[in-house]
């Protein structure tokens, strides 16, 4: 059997809800699948000393996971957490790495995965070196301002690097 590339996904997804609040995946946990989100809001964070930092927002149309956990299959140094109601496409690691020896298609949607969340990280790190906390805020209204709502404003100010209180100053300034 020679490898395909015929639009059929070379490997099993389920479809799942995920409710509000539910850890995918956990610190110290080790990353069994990666998740396609159909619809919602997902958090990664970070602990940092006795404090919790957001490393980003993923919303429909994404790919989330704790990836290093999942590329590496070592325990994560992130947390997963679903910040509304979801509906996710769920592939196990297991299943894409069988996929990978088979498929063209599946290491094309794999290297696909790769830049996106190359490109997402490079990105991320550009903003935060040249962009203030208010651009980076208007940015997140104007791409998912229906999600912003969604997301209480300490874990918006978290994802920001910013307090809670420069962020309402941010808000404040907006409305005037």
């Amino acid at each position: 059997m020679g490898p395909d590339f015929d639009g059929v996904l070379p490997y099993p997804v389920s479809t799942m809800t995920i409710q509000k609040g539910k850890v995918l995946t956990d610190f110290n946990q080790v990353e069994s699948s990666v998740y396609f989100l159909n619809s919602g809001v997902v958090e990664i964070e970070i602990q940092s000393y006795q404090t919790f930092k957001t490393i980003d927002f993923f919303f429909a149309g994404e790919f989330v996971c704790a990836y290093s956990s999942f590329l590496t299959q070592k325990p994560s140094d992130v947390r997963v957490v679903a910040l509304t109601n979801c509906e996710a496409e769920v592939v196990r690691f297991s299943d894409l790495q069988n996929a990978y020896t088979k498929s063209l298609l599946a290491n094309f949607m794999g290297r696909i995965m790769n830049e996106q969340a190359y490109l997402r990280k490079a990105q991320r790190v550009k903003d935060f070196l040249t962009k203030t906390a208010e651009e980076r805020y208007f940015e997140l209204l104007k791409y998912h301002p229906d999600y912003i709502i969604q997301i209480p404003v300490y874990k918006i100010a978290r994802y920001l690097g910013i307090h809670p209180e420069s962020l309402s100053r941010i808000r404040k300034k907006m409305i005037s």
